[in-house]
């Protein structure tokens, strides 16, 4: 009986996850996959409208917060400066999760190396106010 009890319980958890797993993605998740792919078609136009105003591009490393820019214009100025540095620069998002406010997800960096294509993870959180990305952390990222 025990057995059966144990199958069952298996067999709901899985259930359960298959169920959740095929969920349509939040609004918030949507947003997100957009902002990726105008980051790999290198349009920061397309990035800023999906960014509030006064939006935050936060570095976290070492135990310090880094403002890596703010508000939206300086958003912009830097993508286009960014996308000139690394033609090749594309990202990739896995292992999504969100909430009520927040994305967050692995993103796999990829480029082309003098040496040949190059990639590295790293952890991303989006935090939403009124539909909009509010600020972006990054996390150091992992080779």
């Amino acid at each position: 009986m025990a057995a059966l009890r144990r199958f069952a319980t298996a067999f709901l958890l899985l259930f359960v996850s298959l169920v959740h797993s095929v969920e349509p993605a939040a609004p918030h998740v949507r947003v997100v996959e957009h902002f990726i792919a105008a980051f790999n078609a290198h349009d920061s136009s397309a990035m800023s409208v999906l960014v509030a105003d006064d939006v935050e591009w936060l570095s976290i490393a070492n135990g310090r917060i880094s403002v890596e820019t703010k508000g939206k214009p300086a958003l912009v100025s830097s993508m286009d400066a960014y996308f000139k540095s690394c033609p090749t620069c594309q990202s990739a998002l896995s292992r999504i999760i969100s909430t009520p406010d927040r994305v967050s997800a692995v993103e796999i960096a990829s480029w082309q190396g003098t040496t040949g294509p190059r990639s590295q993870r790293g952890l991303s959180v989006y935090e939403f106010s009124a539909g909009l990305i509010h600020r972006v952390y990054y996390f150091p990222a992992e080779k």
